[in-house]
């Protein structure tokens, strides 16, 4: 019974020893006889029980890694406060194992050189607007040396950058002035802006104004010029109407009637005039030379017009 107990005990002992369930996302890594042998992948895997044995072991997920916070001085030798972290995987089992002692604290370590050294190379305004690219430089330069330890390195990334006190009231005066300097020079435009509207404007007012008065001119020329026209062409019709009534039988003797009625009429008027002294001609016969010289001119008008 004891035999069989013992048996037992050394079954159990070998199988626990040869048998190996790696997990998912893990890589381990085997010894034989003090030597690397072999790196266990997930799944079921077998060793040689007392020879064989599991030195290291490895999680192959991505790993986060917080880099502790540090000072680092600018190029225009200004202190900074800059904390971060940083993201890496393992993706060689056995250059983890032994490349480094540590490689967790390499990759730290040389996390806050390189920050150093990448800040160092930088003014304090340009730390601020060009984060991706000091994180980009970090991680080429951790990637660089990483890669001997088994690790990849896959980003990095700024969590705090703080000034100093002083420093950060004077960037905040800056900040001040220049928003004021924008809002004057936005105040500025403004007014430029609103004059050049105005000066527009009454530019296109007095433009409209002189074109309507230039119209309203043309009008009023077209409008005399209508008029005189008609004016003439009434007298032409008038004219030619008297002309063709004198051609009439019996013409000749309306005009002189016409003519003396005229010639009494004028003398009617003058005498009526109180203030007017009417020197009447002794001869009758004046009066009636006076309408035949008209009736001459008629006749002539007469023969020229037939």
């Amino acid at each position: 019974m004891e035999v069989a107990v013992i048996f037992f005990i050394i079954a159990v002992i070998f199988v626990t020893q040869s048998v190996k369930v790696v997990p998912q996302q893990h890589a381990w890594v085997v010894e034989r006889l003090g030597k690397y042998t072999g790196t266990l992948m997930p799944g079921l895997n077998f060793l040689i029980p007392f020879i064989d044995k599991v030195a290291y072991k490895h999680l192959l997920k991505e790993i986060p890694l917080d880099i502790p916070s540090q000072v680092c001085i600018t190029r225009d030798n200004t202190q900074l406060q800059v904390d971060g972290i940083l993201y890496f995987q393992v993706t060689d089992a056995m250059r983890a194992s032994y490349g480094s002692s540590n490689y967790i604290m390499a990759i730290s370590q040389l996390a806050q050189t390189s920050l150093r050294s990448v800040i160092g190379k930088l003014e304090l305004d340009k730390t601020f607007e060009e984060r991706d690219i000091i994180n980009a430089q970090v991680v080429q330069a951790i990637d660089e040396a990483a890669l001997n330890w088994g690790v990849k390195v896959l980003r990095y990334e700024i969590k705090d950058l703080t000034p100093p006190k002083e420093i950060l009231h004077a960037m905040q005066q800056q900040i001040t002035a220049e928003r004021e300097k924008r809002a004057l020079i936005a105040a500025s435009e403004g007014r430029r802006q609103e004059q050049i509207n105005i000066a527009t404007g009454e530019r296109e007012a007095f433009i409209a104004r002189s074109e309507g008065e230039k119209q309203a001119a043309i009008n009023n020329a077209q409008g005399e010029a209508a008029a005189i026209l008609a004016v003439a062409e009434a007298n032409a019709q008038a004219i030619e109407r008297v002309a063709a009534a004198i051609r009439q039988p019996g013409g000749e003797q309306a005009v002189q009637l016409k003519v003396a009625e005229k010639a009494v009429d004028a003398y009617s008027r003058v005498a009526a005039d109180a203030t007017t002294t009417l020197i009447v001609p002794s001869n009758m016969t004046e009066v009636a030379a006076l309408v035949g010289s008209a009736m001459k001119m008629v006749q002539g008008q007469k023969i020229s017009g037939g």
